[in-house]
């Protein structure tokens, strides 16, 4: 048998003791909370009763309500709020703030899209630039003309340009006594330079001109003193000069040229133009001054009459600056002009001090703006200027500059629709001092070796105008093939001591045309209108009395058309017509014009 341990007998005696003080004490806490849970049940459900009781004491009865008909509220009914109740609740106020976070993660797909394919666009046909172009045509009066460009690559920033335009006629006007041929040649050189910061362009250029003064008044001279008159005049012109244009720089740019004209006659002018350029930006705006310089002097072997020589010397000299103020839908520009006038040969200067402010504002986007400005100048004439505007001045001019005391305007622009265009203004123009050619008086006697005394060249005097216009103006792009335009300006004078604004017309007009009828056909139009003009006709020497008779111009329409088509993108063959109208019309007095012309001709491009 096995023997028991003592020690072992005491645990376990003690274990069975711990065990049954614990189910007593378990048995005793659960008797305690069930009765007290039965005395909270009694006492409510004596609660209860007593509140039943009550309620039957004061319960009075029933009573029947009849309702006569629907409760239907209106607006009146409603309670308004007269103010919104502010929210100081800083927690609630505060915005959230939201964190967005993106958890990538890669699926696997079988979907395979579909190829995309191109819509049918209308791939722009690439136009191959040529350097060279060479264009020559004939027409009836002999006339030819030739036109020639070419534009040669030296370097990435170096190119050098050449060109040469030539038109020239024969002539054979009907009942011109004496030869009406002409012939201008004209030769450019060119070499530009441009760098990054600084690109400049060197100009060279010759031009040769030919014309006579074939407008003898009628009935004055026997053929054979007409076959005595030299009627030709020539003309040489020589220039050099140069633009310059920076970046990055107060030193904008600027312009300088020096040309030298002389004719057959042993006349000779000099002009040198020299127009710096500069710009500084202050307080967010920009000042903009340009400097001008501009000097012209030269001599006649004679006067009018034959009495001696003419010699002139104007010095024009000045700075302009501006300050340019952009803001919003208006831009405006405030300057002036200060020059100095020196006429050394007469020994007289001047400080002319002239307005330059232009202002413009949106009022509608593009589709309407409106515009203003007084403008001021001292122009600068020249023997030059004079021969490119009149063929057929004599060479015993006095030249002197015009002060455009102001030119006020106020204009309208802009567009009616995205394909029409308009413009509309109106001026007044105060000068001293300005050009007006006049007819020179039937004098041989005068110089009996020069064929320009014979009233059949025009002399340059000068007077005090004022002038009214009133310009307008429309461009119609009918369609990308097609675009018209036509504009319009009246003009009234006001002389100071001139009967007349000699030569000058009252209304000027023009209308235009061009059309592309096919990718190899193109046609145009344009179509001009002069108004009348006046010139006083004066005679005197011996030969008859001693007269002088106001002269009116006829208006006069010329019309001129153009027909083109191109072969390939190198040839293209043209016919122009002008004065389709076959006008006999005078532009200058006893000056009258080609009547019918055509020419026809072609253009070749080509790389040289």
């Amino acid at each position: 048998m096995m023997e028991t341990n003592p020690k072992d007998d005491i645990l376990k005696s003690n274990i069975n003791i711990q065990s049954k003080q614990f189910m007593r004490n378990q048995i005793l806490k659960s008797s305690f909370i069930l009765a007290i849970f039965f005395m909270a049940n009694l006492a409510n459900a004596q609660k209860t009763e007593d509140e039943k009781e009550k309620e039957k004491e004061k319960n009075i009865g029933t009573e029947v309500v009849n309702v006569v008909r629907s409760y239907t509220p209106t607006i009146s009914d409603a309670f308004k709020i007269k103010q919104t109740p502010s929210l100081n609740d800083k927690e609630t106020n505060k915005k959230k703030e939201i964190k967005y976070s993106i958890f990538s993660f890669p699926v696997a797909s079988t979907f395979t899209p579909a190829k995309g394919k191109a819509e049918g666009l209308k791939k722009a046909k690439k136009v191959k630039l040529y350097n060279t172009y060479l264009s020559l045509g004939l027409g009836n009066y002999n006339t030819a003309a030739l036109d020639f460009y070419t534009s040669r690559a030296i370097s990435r920033d170096e190119t050098f340009d050449i060109s040469l335009n030539h038109h020239s006629s024969q002539g054979g006007i009907d009942n011109v006594q004496l030869d009406d041929k002409f012939f201008d040649t004209k030769l450019d050189l060119a070499y530009i330079n441009r760098g990054r910061d600084l690109s400049w362009k060197g100009k060279l250029g010759y031009q040769h001109q030919v014309y006579n003064w074939y407008g003898l008044p009628e009935g004055f001279l026997t053929p054979d003193q007409i076959g005595t008159i030299s009627e030709q005049q020539t003309y040489h012109n020589v220039y050099v000069g140069a633009d310059v244009k920076m970046e990055d720089s107060f030193f904008n740019g600027g312009t300088v040229l020096y040309r030298r004209m002389f004719d057959a006659f042993s006349s000779g002018e000099n002009r040198l133009i020299l127009q710096p350029e500069f710009e500084v930006a202050i307080a967010g705006e920009l000042i903009k001054t340009v400097v001008d310089i501009d000097y012209v002097g030269g001599t006649f072997k004679n006067n009018i009459v034959g009495t001696g020589g003419i010699d002139y010397s104007n010095l024009k000299a000045g700075i302009s600056p501006s300050l340019v103020i952009l803001r919003d839908d208006l831009t405006v520009n405030f300057g002036a002009g200060i020059y100095y006038g020196l006429d050394a040969e007469n020994s007289k200067n001047d400080i002319y001090i002239y307005p330059r402010i232009t202002a413009q504002y949106k009022l509608s986007g593009d589709n309407v703006i409106a515009y203003a400005g007084i403008e001021g100048d001292l122009k600068q004439n020249s023997y030059y200027d004079f021969v490119q505007e009149n063929n057929f001045v004599s060479p015993t001019l006095a030249i002197a500059p015009t002060d455009q005391q102001y030119n006020g305007y106020l204009g309208i622009k802009g567009k009616l629709t995205s394909s029409v265009s308009y413009n509309a203004r109106a001026s007044y123009i105060a000068e001293n001092g300005k050009a007006l050619f006049q007819v020179n008086e039937f004098n041989p006697s005068a110089t009996s070796d020069n064929g320009y005394t014979y009233g059949n060249s025009f002399n340059v005097l000068y007077d005090d105008v004022n002038t009214i216009s009133v310009f307008g103006e429309v461009n119609v792009d009918i369609t990308s093939n097609f675009k018209f335009g036509a504009k319009a300006e009246y003009f009234n004078y006001s002389m100071d001591q001139q009967a007349e604004a000699w030569n000058l017309p009252e209304l000027e007009a023009s209308i235009f045309a061009d059309y592309q009828i096919t990718e190899n056909w193109f046609a145009g139009a344009n179509i001009f209108f002069i108004g009348e003009r006046k010139d006083l006709v004066t005679s005197a020497g011996g030969i008859i009395a001693p007269t002088s008779t106001i002269v009116t111009l006829d208006s006069f329409i010329d019309v001129n058309a153009h027909l083109g088509y191109r072969f390939n993108d190198r040839l293209t063959a043209f016919v122009k017509a002008n004065n389709i109208a076959n006008q006999d019309y005078q532009r200058w007095v006893n000056f009258p014009v080609q009547q019918f012309q055509i020419m026809a001709g072609a253009t070749y491009k080509f790389d040289f």
